[in-house]
């Protein structure tokens, strides 16, 4: 999506404070021995009591309202009857529409007793979002984000993985183009003022692949290695990106 008027923004604004929100309350309620079923209910519950639809049962009707993706499972993951334990890593990823405009976000957060593994990891992605967001701007080419994100990961040992990347968002879930975490000569394209992108660094302690299981949704670590994800809807300016999801 390409905004045309303030009204886009202001309608992106709307709904990026939604999924943010959302994003925040589920984590909020998070707890040892709840399962992540339980989790996807009180998100679906909050987005419905704000008027949104949820992303993924809008567009590709997913066996849920949010992804809620453990440890090894780094995304896409369905609402099940895993139970959350202390120690773990959960990511949280919320997309949702409201009024013809949509937003996507993520964070991975650790549940208490948080190790100094998991920290790190989580710093470290937290950091590569933070880069990708200050690189994104009107004439850099995509791949220079992803040559800066890989070099941060790197830097810290850590591994992008590279089958998952951020995306154009706005009048949809995904929409092009597709932004890489690495450096590839592939994607050349030149980010345009009043663009809409998703970003989201997939950084991992071990490895760079993953594969699909079973259910046909849920993305894993090839080597049940942890992961970790943050995301922000954003528009593009000649200057600092405007952060829809930033609250």
């Amino acid at each position: 999506m390409i905004v045309q008027n303030e009204q886009d923004i202001e309608s992106l604004h709307i709904i990026g404070r939604i999924v943010t929100l959302t994003m925040r309350h589920m984590a909020e309620h998070m707890h040892p021995g709840m399962t992540t079923i339980e989790l996807d209910k009180i998100g679906a519950k909050f987005l419905e009591e704000h008027g949104a639809n949820s992303g993924p049962k809008l567009a590709y009707d997913f066996p849920g309202y949010t992804c809620i993706s453990i440890n090894e499972q780094v995304a896409h993951a369905p609402p099940s009857n895993r139970i959350i334990q202390a120690g773990d890593l959960v990511n949280i990823d919320v997309s949702a529409e409201k009024d013809g405009y949509w937003a996507d976000t993520g964070g991975s957060f650790a549940v208490a007793p948080v190790s100094s593994k998991n920290q790190n990891l989580l710093d470290c992605t937290k950091e590569a979002l933070e880069i990708a967001i200050n690189h994104a701007r009107a004439g850099v080419r995509i791949n220079e984000i992803g040559k800066a994100v890989e070099r941060h990961a790197n830097q810290h040992g850590y591994h992008i993985l590279q089958q998952l990347a951020g995306h154009g968002v706005g009048r949809g879930i995904h929409e092009e183009p597709s932004i890489p975490n690495f450096y590839n000569r592939h994607a050349g394209e030149i980010l345009k003022e009043g663009m809409v992108i998703a970003l989201e660094p997939f950084i991992c302690s071990n490895t760079r692949h993953i594969v699909k299981m079973r259910d046909g949704w849920t993305l894993r670590t090839r080597d049940g290695s942890l992961g970790a994800q943050f995301e922000h809807t954003l528009i593009v300016t000649d200057g600092r990106p405007i952060i829809v999801t930033e609250i």
